[in-house]
């Protein structure tokens, strides 16, 4: 039997007219954006602007007050949140969401089938099938994590917690990773690590959508980019159009900070 046809040309995520309100508050306000296959799109704005409710609302976390969500196609803008991530979505969090009290093997193995119901079920790794345990260890070898397999995730440093959970979001296997700030918090040398860790797995997924504050990181990554404020999209393109955009400048990065973004 011939594999299906994969329609390259079709967008792996397509909002269209994305609104959340809560109240009078107008998180998203008619956002439309898209991410190609092998694009990795990356959003910026400044804290209030909407962007975690962007990702809160295409997961399904938060419920889409009007507009579309397509994945590859399929309309999920009404699926609860766990059907769309078996649909093929995995993110990570702004804050750091991982189970302390389980080593850092076992907060990979949640992810798997057979531990997304019940979670400590990977306390009890007796019964878990090798091929399960192989995986969860290759994910935590593409995030230099597998020498602290055993560890207990409490007992990392704030860089590894950030790539364990991305290691997580992977071993999900979603078609598209939503990155929300992974490098929040992270010092220099940590966030230079993360750009290579993220440009490395960039060929697991087929797409990334990335939430991030800092320049350099965003400047290194993203094939394109959307910037937004007040829950609006204010500017859509290549790194240099954006971050030169008056818009942006004025309304995200503000005078001070100018210099910085045209160094």
């Amino acid at each position: 039997m011939n594999a299906p046809q994969v329609n390259t040309s079709q967008p792996v995520l397509a909002v269209r007219g994305l609104s959340k309100h809560f109240g009078g508050v107008k998180a998203l306000d008619g956002i439309d954006l898209h991410v190609t296959r092998g694009e990795l799109l990356g959003v910026i704005g400044p804290n209030g602007a909407g962007k975690t409710a962007l990702i809160n609302t295409i997961t399904g976390f938060y419920r889409a007050t009007a507009g579309q969500i397509e994945l590859e196609g399929r309309e999920i803008s009404h699926l609860p949140m766990h059907e769309i991530g078996r649909l093929g979505i995995g993110r990570t969090f702004q804050n750091i969401r991982l189970f302390k009290r389980m080593t850092v093997l076992e907060n990979v193995l949640v992810a798997f089938k057979a531990f997304s119901g019940s979670p400590l079920r990977s306390f009890f790794r007796a019964g878990t099938p090798k091929a399960d345990i192989a995986a969860a260890m290759h994910w935590l070898e593409q995030l230099q994590l597998a020498d602290r397999a055993d560890a207990l995730a409490a007992s990392l440093a704030y860089g590894d917690a950030r790539r364990l959970e991305i290691a997580r979001a992977l071993a999900g296997g979603p078609r598209l990773l939503l990155l929300d700030e992974p490098a929040a918090g992270m010092n220099e040398a940590e966030t230079a690590q993360l750009t290579r860790d993220i440009q490395k797995i960039r060929g697991h997924v087929s797409s990334i959508l990335l939430i991030e504050h800092d320049m350099g990181l965003i400047r290194a990554l993203s094939d394109r980019i959307v910037a937004m404020d007040y829950g609006k999209k204010i500017a859509e393109g290549s790194a240099h159009a954006v971050l030169e955009h008056p818009e942006v400048l004025r309304a995200y990065l503000g005078s001070e900070e100018e210099e910085e973004v045209r160094a």
